[in-house]
């Protein structure tokens, strides 16, 4: 099993500045680096409360920061994108992070951004499938001719820089629609299942529909690839520490749900980690949720929440170095899982910036992970 920590840089606070949340993502994605995680993902969102409006720029920042972590996007919303500016963004991140970007595509939700881009319910599927197969094309094409509906033709067109990776791994985010899952399968590619706001079985029946596409288009059924995420995370030695940590996190969540109209599929905490994906408990209670699920995915690959929420950072740190001691290497010995692509340059050795004003001099954010950097 691989270990992705993911983020969709959420902000509820309205008068936080901007620059302090993505401090805290940054360092995030350094802790997840340090502590041995697989992969660190970005999500993209454009409307409140989220600032993941541009993942190439977070993750080429974290790139240059690190030198072995997968870098995730979570999702890239090519429903939303122009197809030929999305391939420049992403294939400048994968040469500037060594060849470590995996991506993961969706058409993206939310009204209020569907209407920032003029996309309309009815057209959003299209405009996901066509976008990726022009994408598709031009990462593995030098010299692109095609038409489609919702941009201007190609005629031999270039797109620079060419990639580093070549084919770069795409992986389909689904949360509850066929059309992503059948997109995944004919083209054989990996599908990552959101597993975050219902119980287990729509999901298991989406995966179940995958592996039948997938076979439908001829692919070996040994190749077929998942990953599934996770509706929250939170590990203490004992299950009851974990709960009553836990509680007032949960509860905050489920208040806002209910101020905004939404009522929630699971009340209780005890309903969600009985019913949901999340993970909240004794080791041991985590390492049996995990294999419940793998029983019915099969998956290879899942996420935890980036985010300390409304953990302190100690208590945000603690959780993660307790799922990599206790929790990880049983998972990876019981449910062995193929191996991510090692980078494609090689990895650069970590030194610390000089020690003046913390950085600041040096036209750096004082403090925090940004006082560390790979040597250039």
């Amino acid at each position: 099993m691989k270990f992705l920590l993911i983020t969709l840089i959420a902000e509820k606070n309205a008068e936080r500045p901007a620059h302090e949340r993505f401090r805290e993502v940054v360092d995030n994605a350094l802790l997840a680096e340090e502590l041995g995680f697989d992969g660190f993902g970005v999500g993209e969102r454009h409307e409140r409360p989220f600032f993941s409006s541009s993942p190439p720029v977070v993750l080429s920042h974290i790139a240059a920061l690190t030198s072995r972590i997968r870098l995730f996007t979570a999702v890239t919303t090519l429903s939303l994108l122009d197809p030929v500016r999305a391939f420049e963004d992403y294939s400048t991140l994968d040469n500037l992070s060594g060849g470590r970007l995996e991506l993961i595509i969706g058409k993206g939700n939310g009204a209020a951004q569907a209407k920032l881009f003029h996309v309309t319910a009815d057209d959003q599927w299209d405009r996901n499938r066509e976008s990726y197969e022009l994408f598709r094309r031009l990462w593995r094409e030098p010299k692109v001719t095609w038409e489609g509906r919702f941009r201007p033709p190609l005629d031999e067109a270039e797109a620079w820089p060419r990639p580093l990776q070549q084919p770069i791994r795409v992986w389909h985010g689904s949360a509850t629609s066929r059309e992503s899952v059948d997109l995944a399968a004919r083209f054989g590619d990996p599908l990552f299942s959101a597993n975050v706001t219902n119980p287990i079985e729509p999901y298991a029946e989406l995966i179940r529909y995958y592996r039948e596409r997938w076979a439908h288009y001829g692919h070996d059924p040994a190749e077929a690839l998942v990953g599934a995420g996770s509706a929250g995370f939170y590990a203490a030695p004992t299950s009851q520490e974990a709960i009553e940590t836990y509680r007032p996190i949960y509860e905050a969540r489920i208040a806002l749900f209910r101020r905004v109209g939404v009522e929630p599929v699971f009340p209780t905490l005890e309903d969600a980690v009985e019913r949901s994906s999340i993970l909240v408990g004794s080791p041991q209670q985590i390492i049996d949720k995990v294999h419940r699920y793998h029983a019915e995915f099969g998956h290879e690959a899942m996420h935890l929440q980036a985010d300390a929420d409304l953990l302190t950072d100690k208590q945000h740190r603690a959780s993660l170095e307790l799922f990599q001691s206790d929790i990880a290497p049983t998972l990876r010995r019981d449910l062995p899982s193929r191996p991510f692509p090692t980078p494609l340059l090689p990895t650069r050795p970590t030194v610390t910036a000089p020690p003046h004003d913390d950085g600041v001099a040096a036209g750096l954010p004082a403090g925090g992970a940004f006082t560390e950097r790979p040597a250039p």
